[in-house]
């Protein structure tokens, strides 16, 4: 397990090219941050996360597959880690970060475009990609949970 490292992944290096094509620039791994997001914009309070779909366990995604041996050790490390992913994401809102979480299984060109388009914005606190309203609400975060933990931030 030590072999999968938490930064410089495939999906992470494509969507990062692609933001600094763009026109952005951003921080990398800052440790300072809960979760360390793996970019930070910190001229506009908006961290980015790069999910692997496997790890983070990816709702509805075809790449979040439970193994089959030692299934009840691995359904409570998959349970752990979107608890852990959970409360990163709320105090990130309490201290009035916004967040994006990118899936690996993005197209990661057409992502990059959203990506951009957030980071810019003053839109919402959380967006995810692909929307998980394409997934039938299946997100890390309902809506209404979101805007629960925005209002108590401030």
């Amino acid at each position: 397990m030590q072999a999968n490292g938490s930064r410089d992944t495939k999906p992470e290096i494509a969507l990062r090219k692609r933001l600094h094509r763009n026109g952005l620039r951003y921080r990398i791994a800052d440790r300072r941050l809960p979760g360390t997001p793996d970019l930070v914009f910190p001229s506009r309070n908006v961290v980015v996360f790069v999910n692997g779909c496997y790890w983070h366990h990816h709702p509805g995604c075809r790449k979040a597959t439970l193994p089959k041996s030692n299934t009840e050790f691995w359904k409570n490390k998959f349970e752990a880690n979107r608890r852990r992913d959970r409360r990163n994401v709320e105090e990130l809102l309490r201290r009035n970060w916004r967040i994006g979480v990118v899936w690996e299984c993005c197209d990661m060109e057409a992502t990059s475009e959203n990506v951009a388009a957030f980071v810019r914005s003053v839109g919402p606190a959380y967006t995810e990609w692909p929307d998980p309203a394409l997934r039938e609400g299946l997100g890390l975060f309902s809506d209404a949970e979101i805007r629960h933990a925005a209002r108590s931030s401030g």
